[in-house]
């Protein structure tokens, strides 16, 4: 389960990301409550406005994002981007305290935020590929997963009582300090043990991660199903604040959801560490989970039976997005894997945009547990797209020996694009091998 660790560049930037993301935590918990209860009278849609322009930028700059991630300098580039990401906590955070902080300078900084991370996030999620071999990737970007719901569990609790106590302010100071962390982390590091790039001909062009991903039926289906709970069913913080607030609880009744949400979370990545690798089908059946518990947490009349339904969402949400960037990673051609990671990534962070503000609005106009309802549906409908291309594709069939048992098949090859097939030059100049008479006469024999 955690045999990445074994590895000392692997074990630095994980207590690194461990540190920093407990602090990103602990500022998000209070980027959420200040927009909820100072800086409005607990309008959602101004807090899912606040999450689009913190998710959006990923889903505009995914092509300069992707191809910065493959063409710079990963380790270089991170220290670049978690440095700027430090300062605009700063400057968010001596706004707070003292007290000329308004709804639409906290909206201009939530784009602040979005662009820095529009240029870190396909780059952190690359850089696992560069840290451990591709035998270990899948067990590494579980434990990264594991990092960050660890992070999640401790982050929010802590954040929402120091909110209570000290204020938000503080917090994003708090977090402009763990990103030293993370610095010294990619500091820290012996260069001479990454594995090294792989650059593919025309690596500059940014149309081939788009083309790479429109031959790939399963990194399709993939996406889609990313994509729907992204935007309807991954808006936590405006239902767990929401809901909060229904059942007459606090900052820090806020940031216990958050952090019984992550005991599942974090119980999801570590199963998925223990796997051996990443199957699709284990994302297609954690979207169908993820759709019932929601819809069953939706229906929950007392705050701690709805606290206990969140370890299960946390669970299949880790086990879904887990799975699905494991496989994504592992069966991408290395060198196109950072433009597709931005694809990735800007699928399930530019998701947010669409969605967080139309569950804001039937947060705020029908209530919370209409907008988890829908993210409910989103799930379901995630886990029938899935299911529909399994059987289409023949990867579902009848057992041989059993009647009415279904068996998924999980060695059929899938069809890798090459780099070179992008080259214009190549299809221009490749010959087409035309069949024999012999190979005709054959083929009518069978």
């Amino acid at each position: 389960m955690f045999r990445s660790l074994s590895l000392y560049n692997f074990r630095v930037w994980f207590i690194g990301a461990l540190i920093s993301n407990i602090g990103g935590w602990m500022q998000s918990t209070a980027q959420d409550w200040v927009v909820l209860t100072e800086l409005t009278n607990h309008d959602a849609t101004a807090m899912g406005v606040t999450m689009a322009l913190q998710f959006g930028p990923p889903l505009v700059l995914v092509g300069v994002t992707g191809w910065i991630a493959d063409r710079f300098d990963r380790r270089k580039l991170l220290m670049l981007t978690q440095s700027a990401l430090m300062l605009l906590a700063v400057a968010v955070g001596v706004l707070l305290l003292t007290g000329v902080m308004t709804l639409p300078l906290m909206w201009l900084f939530a784009l602040g935020f979005g662009i820095a991370n529009a240029f870190d996030a396909p780059a952190r999620q690359a850089f696992v590929s560069d840290v451990v071999a591709k035998e270990n990737t899948s067990n590494a970007v579980a434990l990264n997963a594991a990092s960050f719901n660890t992070a999640r569990l401790i982050g929010p609790a802590i954040g929402g009582i120091m909110i209570v106590l000290v204020g938000t302010g503080w917090m994003f100071l708090a977090n402009a300090v763990t990103f030293l962390a993370m610095l010294i982390a990619l500091w820290a590091m012996r260069t001479d043990e990454l594995v090294p790039r792989v650059r593919a001909p025309g690596a500059a062009r940014l149309a081939d991660g788009f083309r790479y991903v429109a031959r790939r039926p399963d990194l399709i289906v993939t996406f889609v199903m990313v994509f729907l709970i992204g935007a309807f069913g991954m808006n936590f913080p405006i239902f767990a604040s929401t809901m909060a607030l229904e059942f007459g609880r606090d900052a820090d009744g806020y940031g216990l959801l958050s952090s019984v949400l992550a005991i599942g979370s974090l119980a999801g990545a570590l199963l998925s560490a223990r796997r051996d690798r990443a199957r699709l089908r284990v994302a297609i059946y954690a979207a169908g989970g993820f759709g019932v518990v929601s819809l069953v947490s939706s229906l929950m009349p007392e705050y701690v039976l709805y606290a206990a339904t969140l370890v299960f969402v946390g669970f299949c949400t880790v086990t879904m997005l887990t799975t699905a960037n494991g496989y994504v990673q592992t069966s991408t051609d290395p060198s196109l894997r950072g433009r597709v990671l931005a694809l990735y990534m800007a699928v399930i962070m530019g998701a947010t945009p669409i969605g967080a503000p139309i569950a804001g609005w039937v947060a705020t106009t029908f209530g919370p547990r209409a907008a988890i309802q829908v993210g409910a549906v989103a799930g379901l409908l995630a886990c029938v797209i899935g299911m529909t291309w399994m059987i289409a594709s023949g990867r579902m069939r009848r057992h041989e020996s059993r009647r009415f048992l279904l068996t998924v098949d999980e060695t059929r090859p899938l069809t890798i694009v090459a780099p070179e097939e992008f080259s214009d030059e190549v299809a221009a100049t490749t010959p087409i091998r035309s069949i024999t008479d012999d190979e005709r006469r054959a083929a009518k024999a069978r």
